[in-house]
């Protein structure tokens, strides 16, 4: 009984709860017919995708122009926004080290529009990494 009322205040009053699947990728526009962006610490917009309801959220990066620490600063982020994946081009050793230490997925050599991204998620086509792609300031050579 006390699971069913949990359960139905959750959705009566939009309580989020741990059982929630977000994922985050990165973008280059603000919606899901953009292009995936290669980079993670720089790249343009974030988007948050809740695979059990579709709803989705374009975040800015506000770590795209700063001069250093951009991966460390976007993996705070992805934290913050209870990311269980992210799926990006590259990901550096920076990224990489605070996203691993959450406990996020980092997938990488994503490419295509975040919809494709997303299938190809959710058919298991995508495998998390145990390593970073790219040395750290790669994305700042724009």
């Amino acid at each position: 009984m006390v699971v069913l009322a949990l359960f139905y205040l959750k959705g009566k009053f939009g309580i989020k709860g741990e059982d929630e699947m977000k994922i985050c990728i990165t973008s280059q526009g603000d919606n899901l017919d953009a292009q995936v962006d290669p980079r993670f610490g720089r790249c343009q917009y974030f988007i948050i995708v809740d695979l059990d309801t579709s709803d989705f959220e374009a975040i800015k990066n506000p770590g795209v122009e700063a001069s250093g620490g951009a991966g460390i600063q976007s993996g705070q982020l992805m934290v913050e926004k209870q990311a269980k994946a992210v799926l990006t081009g590259n990901v550096g050793p920076n990224a990489f080290q605070t996203l691993q230490a959450a406990g996020i997925n980092v997938i990488v050599g994503v490419s295509g529009t975040i919809k494709e991204a997303i299938e190809k998620y959710k058919s298991g086509e995508l495998k998390p990494v145990e390593a970073p792609s790219v040395g750290s300031k790669f994305g700042m050579g724009k």
